[in-house]
C-alpha cells in the first residue's frame, strides 16, 4: 500500500524526506499523480481539495498535519469511517502561545499608537502610569490543548486570567466560564479577548455584533484560532466605533487575505498571514507514528470526534 500527501503548502519534497527517513519501503505519492488509487492506504493532508479523498478507495487514515480540521470537516464527500488524526504537538502548542503573548502586549502597550508616533517622528508619553498586569483581565476563548497553554503562560505574566469554553474545564488560577449563556459574561470583563476555539457549526460567526458588544469598551481582540469564528464586518464596525482598542488577527474568513480588504489598511489592526502556529518537519515524527500504529495495527493518538468536529 502507499500514502499520498494531498495539501496546499508546496513542500512535498520535505516530506517525501521524512516518510523517506522515518518509514522506509513505503512510498509518497504527491497529487494530483495518483496512480492507482486503490493502492493507496494514507493520506497526508492540510487543506486537500473538497472531493479529492473520495476518490481513494482503499484509504483507512486520514493524518491532519495541523490542528484545525474544519476545512476537511466541511468537505461534503468526506469518506465515512475513516478515523481522520490530527497534530497535537508541543511545538506548535508554545508557538501559538508565544503568538498570542505577542498580540495581547501590543495592545495593552500601545505599540500601535507608538507605531504612529515614530512615523510622525514624535516623542510622546502615552501613558505614564501603565496598570501593572495584575490590574488588568486576559480572556482566551476556547481552553483545550492551545488555549489552556495561552491561559497558563498570562497566568504566570501575571495577569488575571478568566476563560470560556463550551463545557466545564479547570485551569489553576484561572477563572473559568462555560456555555453560551455565560459568554458574556465572560467578555465584559477582559481587557482583550484572545480567540483559540476550533471552528465548528456551534463556533462559525460566534464574534459578532452581539458578542463584540458584550466587550469591554476598548478591548483588544487577537485572532489566532480561523477566520470564520468572526464576523469581518461587525468586527471592524466596532474598531471604527471605538468599541475596539485594535485587532491583532492572524486568521481570515478568506486566505489569502484578499488585496483591497478592509483589514490590510485599517489603522487599528495587525495582519500576520496564518503563521502563528507552523507545521515544521521537527513535528514529523507525530505525523509518521500514526502511520506506524496504523500500520501496526495499534491505537491511534489525536483522534477527531465527527460529532464534536475537533
Amino acid at each position: 500500500m502507499a500514502l499520498i500527501y494531498v495539501s496546499a503548502w508546496s513542500d512535498a519534497a520535505i516530506w517525501r524526506a521524512e516518510v523517506a527517513k522515518h518509514l522506509p519501503g513505503e512510498t509518497l505519492r504527491v497529487w494530483p499523480e495518483v496512480g492507482r488509487a486503490e493502492e493507496i492506504d494514507v493520506a497526508l493532508v492540510w487543506k486537500p481539495p473538497h472531493g479529492a479523498l473520495a476518490t481513494l478507495p482503499a484509504l483507512k487514515l486520514i493524518v491532519n498535519m495541523g490542528v484545525g480540521v474544519d476545512h476537511l470537516m466541511a468537505d461534503p464527500q468526506l469518506p465515512k469511517g475513516v478515523p481522520i488524526v490530527r497534530l497535537v504537538d508541543p511545538l506548535m502548542t508554545e508557538q501559538m502561545t508565544e503568538y498570542v503573548v505577542l498580540g495581547v502586549l501590543t495592545g495593552l502597550r500601545r505599540l500601535l499608537d507608538y507605531r504612529a508616533l515614530q512615523a510622525e517622528q514624535r516623542w510622546v508619553e502615552i501613558e505614564r502610569n501603565v496598570a501593572p498586569p495584575s490590574h488588568r483581565t486576559v480572556g482566551v476563548m476556547g481552553l483545550g490543548e492551545l488555549g489552556g497553554d495561552a491561559a497558563r503562560a498570562f497566568r504566570a505574566l501575571g495577569f488575571k486570567v478568566a476563560g470560556w469554553s463550551r463545557s466545564p474545564k479547570h485551569i489553576e488560577g484561572v477563572e473559568t466560564f462555560h456555555g453560551m449563556d455565560r459568554l458574556e459574561a465572560f467578555l465584559g470583563r477582559c481587557d482583550a479577548v484572545v480567540c483559540l476555539l476550533p471552528l465548528t457549526p456551534e463556533t462559525r460567526g460566534i464574534v459578532n455584533a452581539r458578542t463584540i458588544a458584550a466587550m469591554k469598551p476598548g478591548a483588544w481582540f487577537v485572532n489566532g484560532a480561523r477566520g470564520g469564528l468572526v464576523v469581518d464586518a461587525d468586527l471592524l464596525a466596532a474598531l471604527d466605533s471605538g468599541h475596539l482598542s485594535g485587532a491583532f488577527l492572524d486568521v481570515f474568513n478568506e486566505e489569502p487575505l484578499p488585496a483591497g480588504h478592509p483589514y490590510w489598511r485599517h489603522p487599528k489592526v495587525i495582519v500576520t498571514p496564518h503563521i502563528a502556529a507552523l507545521t515544521l518537519p521537527g513535528m514529523s515524527e507525530q505525523i509518521m507514528d500514526a502511520v506506524k500504529r496504523h500500520k501496526a495495527g495499534q491505537p491511534l493518538r489525536n483522534v477527531v470526534d465527527p460529532i464534536r468536529g475537533y
